[in-house]
């Protein structure tokens, strides 16, 4: 699948941009502050429901107005003339809108993962050299690209989660009132939830992780100058069961609140469940964090997000490639190896600060981007 038509009332710095795409190819140019990323992260919002460059909705409402709208058409394939229109509305503080084929949906999240995108960009790098938060974030977008309908379990979570953290803050330290009656029949409640959602998310999250490993170690090997082994592990505070039966991780992750439960109410957190993980990665006998270089950790940086696009590919989509001023960040020989492999994608969208920035393999349409003005320009 592939965008045909991008639409853009009051995102970022667009009061409107109307912008006709095709297969192959697209690169926006335009010097830092124009605008050019604005459009990529409009196509990875409508495909994702969130944004690699912020958490919040505020920023992408442009100032003044009271809500944006994006609007997507795209093509089933380009041997599929099929298409599909998605249309998402944009109103801080409030929950988004959605459309489908012009029909309202019940909730924005039921039109994610109909276009699937990757997105690489610079702040890709924070996902072998942050915080596990980020780590996290990747596996999860990967899962709900996978499998749309876990951005639903990825949200009860989470709800599950703030209400449960909330009255464990509520009894400040104290174990007598995590005791009473009232008190131990709610929590129960809320473990028996988390437990649920989180044991669901857990399996969806290990496997992608096991199917994820193969195609990261050979996409290390191709990106990277230097020739090491890289491994994937799932570092869990719960003592994880073999299988990746939702049920059966549901139980452990039970077992462990149970077990944990004088700890959380003594420091008023929750400290058992998927929030609580990671994903230990290695380059040779080393964890990559902390002991990678700076070349070795774009070099897993960029293989994680390639190996993401072979499993998409693998089960049978063709998820659209967004490269969001990454070829600045890289080497020459990463540059070049990187544009190998994504030349071949249904659609690729590049933003570049400089038009020699992006490899000669990746040729196609070319876009000028100044003041939020979007010019079409030659094509090379």
């Amino acid at each position: 699948m592939f965008v045909r038509h991008l639409s853009l009332s009051n995102f970022r710095s667009y009061e409107s941009a109307d912008i006709a795409l095709g297969p192959g190819v697209t690169v926006f140019t335009g010097a830092n502050g124009q605008g050019k990323t604005n459009l990529v992260e409009a196509v990875e919002y409508i495909s994702t429901g969130g944004s690699h460059r912020v958490s919040s909705t505020v920023p992408l409402v442009r100032a003044g107005a009271a809500g944006a709208v994006i609007r997507v058409r795209a093509q089933a394939g380009v041997d599929d003339d099929r298409e599909v229109l998605l249309e998402v509305e944009i109103t801080p503080g409030k929950a988004g809108r959605a459309r489908l084929n012009r029909s309202a949906v019940r909730r924005a999240r039921e039109i994610v993962g109909i276009l699937r995108t990757v997105v690489f960009s610079p702040e890709d790098l924070t996902i072998v050299k942050g915080d596990p938060a980020e780590r996290r974030r990747f596996i999860d977008e990967l899962v709900t690209t996978r499998w749309p309908r876990l951005a639903g379990v990825r949200a009860d979570y989470e709800r599950v989660l703030r209400q449960r953290s909330a009255l464990l803050k509520s009894l400040g330290g104290n174990p007598r009132r995590a005791e009473a009656d009232d008190v131990a029949i709610t929590l129960d409640a809320w473990d028996g939830q988390l437990a649920r959602h989180g044991g669901e998310l857990l399996a969806a999250r290990l496997s992608t992780l096991a199917e994820l490993h193969p195609y990261l170690q050979a996409t290390y090997e191709t990106i990277a100058p230097v020739k090491n082994a890289v491994a994937a592990a799932y570092a869990s505070r719960v003592d994880l069961p073999d299988s990746v039966d939702p049920a059966g991780l549901a139980a452990a992750l039970g077992a462990s609140l149970r077990a944990r439960r004088g700890d959380e109410v003594a420091r008023g957190l929750c400290l058992v469940g998927p929030h609580r993980d990671d994903i230990t990665f290695t380059i040779g006998d080393l964890p990559a964090r902390g002991y990678a270089s700076h070349g070795e950790s774009w070099s897993l940086a960029l293989a994680l997000r390639l190996a993401a696009n072979e499993l998409l590919l693998a089960e049978g989509g063709r998820p659209v490639l967004v490269l969001d001023d990454v070829f600045a960040e890289l080497d020459a020989t990463r540059r070049d190896r990187l544009a190998a492999q994504v030349a071949a994608a249904e659609q690729v969208l590049i933003t570049a600060a400089v038009p020699e920035d992006v490899p000669a393999a990746l040729r196609g349409a070319r876009f000028q981007v100044h003041d939020g003005e979007v010019i079409p320009g030659v094509e090379s």
